[in-house]
């Protein structure tokens, strides 16, 4: 079998966020897939390879662990541009859904195309991977994480290539040589504390209860932490999530202005960009969508606002929430405001916005190169009598 390369991959409501090998590549792929033929038509296909493949992503998915097997999608950049494209539905669970594993599919094939690290046959690339992934905690304490896996290990799994730059007739066969899913909040806790060779660097925080509020696309989960352990009666995940607070935006802004936006990561864009932030151009014209932006995104703040409050009432004695990932990142500034007015809760955000986003993938593959260091350590050998 040929040597696995390690993957730590956060498939995100909003994008896929990707760390492999030793740290020397990463992915950041909108989580937007659109069905599609097999022929897309391109203006100029001659010049194809001279353009980005991530701007072009155009594949046909082979994998038992899919409903639908063998279709043909567009991904994420090239899926925006069509009217067919598909989100992750609120309420829906990542571990059932095949979008999850068709965004998880691609990408390890991007990276396994980009290396020229694995064997190649022909056409055909054979890797295998490492992988470390997680779920949210309710689908972990569903017990939703030994399915997951089930599908993936044991399995191969081929991505074709199809009129895609660089790329297009490459296949990828996956195998999984391990696959470790972990909790979303406990995965924040490790990032928090412990360095990429799981050594404290927080030695304030390894003592304290804590609550790791994780606000993502579909859900929220509140992690409690005690003794350096995630409390998991005391963890509790919940269906709110800012994805349906986005499409309220992006419908607003295209009845009030008729300006239509080509999907939520557009509107996150709108709402967190540095300059003219809050600002859509209509006709030309620089308009503000202020009124929009804050009365939606101030009534979703309420919401999360209540669970911190929930939830810490049944924790009384918890000496800090952070607040974590791509919906606390849009939420800070309301989640700020409606604390000083309020209940002044000892809670902290990061002001770094790619640590935010990137927190799970980064504590993921931490967690997953322990795993790799602890299997690979040299046995002792025995001693004879």
């Amino acid at each position: 079998m040929n040597k696995s390369r390690v993957a730590a991959i956060d498939v995100g409501n909003d994008s896929v966020k990707a760390i492999f090998g030793e740290l020397d590549y990463e992915l950041n792929i909108p989580n937007i897939i659109a069905r599609d033929t097999e022929d897309r038509p391109v203006i100029g296909i001659e010049e194809l390879d001279s353009k980005n493949p991530l701007d072009g992503i155009h594949i046909k998915v082979h994998s038992p662990a899919l409903k639908e097997n063998n279709m043909i999608y567009r991904v994420g950049n090239l899926a925006t541009k069509t009217d067919n494209a598909t989100e992750l539905d609120p309420g829906s669970s990542k571990s059932d859904e095949d979008q999850t594993l068709i965004m998880l599919f691609s990408t390890l094939a991007l990276d396994a195309v980009n290396q020229n690290i694995f064997p190649k046959n022909k056409n055909v690339i054979e890797a295998s991977y490492t992988l470390g992934t997680g779920l949210p905690l309710r689908e972990v304490k569903e017990g939703k994480d030994a399915g997951y896996r089930s599908k993936l290990i044991g399995n191969v799994h081929q991505v074709e290539f199809l009129v895609t730059p660089k790329y297009q007739g490459l296949k990828v066969n996956i195998k999984f040589n391990e696959v470790k899913v972990y909790p979303e909040g406990f995965a924040a806790f490790i990032n928090l504390v412990m360095d990429n060779n799981l050594k404290i660097i927080n030695k304030d925080l390894i003592d304290k209860r804590i609550l790791i509020q994780d606000i993502g696309g579909l859900s929220t989960d509140i992690a409690v932490i005690k003794n350096r352990n995630v409390d998991d009666d005391k963890a509790q995940g919940f269906n709110l999530g800012v994805s349906e607070s986005l499409e309220a935006i992006r419908e607003e802004i295209r009845k009030k202005h008729g300006v239509e936006l080509d999907s939520r990561r557009d509107v996150v864009e709108i709402i967190t960009r540095k300059n003219d932030r809050n600002h859509i151009m209509v006709k030309g014209s620089r308009t503000s969508v202020h009124d929009i932006t804050d009365r939606i995104l101030l009534d979703l703040a309420k919401k999360q606002y209540r669970l911190l409050r929930n939830v810490w009432q049944r924790n009384s004695q918890t000496e800090i929430c952070y607040f974590v990932g791509g919906g606390s990142h849009v939420l800070k500034d309301y989640l700020k405001t409606l604390n000083n007015n309020l209940d002044g809760y000892n809670i902290e955000f990061f002001e770094d916005d790619k640590e935010s986003i990137w927190m799970m993938a980064n504590a993921y593959y931490k967690l997953i190169m322990d795993f790799v260091r602890k299997s690979e350590k040299p046995k002792e050998p025995v001693k004879a009598n």
